[in-house]
């Protein structure tokens, strides 16, 4: 049986479950009033515990993936492109992000200015996170030669 298909699934599935709630919550959070609901609750939640486990699964996916392809995958231009986009995303989720959003969740509801001016703050770096997404599924689905 060819384990690479099913091995490419659950390596994508891992690697953008672990960006998502650092792109999606900002745009969940869109009013200040009441506690967040459960899907934030939620996705806070994963961000937060299983985050390890998730990463842990991306590494053995990913090593049983050059394991099957081989290692010479690692010299393709595209790939090295993209891996170091997703590190880069990986370093704003965790440094910037996932921060960000825990003082945003916890902002009490009377200081409606600031909770609005950080959760604009935060959708732009959603943005930015979604674009390098982008920009590595285009580099996945293509596969450039980029020097």
């Amino acid at each position: 049986m060819n384990w690479f298909p099913i091995l490419l699934v659950i390596h994508i599935a891992l690697a953008v479950s672990l960006l998502v709630p650092s792109v999606v919550v900002p745009f969940l959070m869109r009013r200040a009033s009441g506690p967040p609901g459960p899907v934030v609750r939620a996705l806070l939640a994963m961000s937060g515990t299983g985050t390890l486990v998730i990463a842990a699964g991306l590494a053995i996916t990913g090593a049983a993936m050059l394991w099957i392809l081989g290692p010479e995958l690692l010299t393709q231009p595209w790939l090295l492109v993209a891996l170091v986009i997703y590190a880069a995303n990986l370093v704003v989720a965790a440094s910037i992000s996932r921060p960000n959003l825990r003082r945003l969740v916890g902002l009490r509801a009377g200081d409606d200015a600031e909770w609005r001016r950080r959760a604009r703050q935060q959708r732009w770096i959603a943005y930015g996170m979604a674009a390098g997404i982008g920009v590595i599924g285009f580099l996945m689905s293509t596969k450039p030669a980029l020097w």
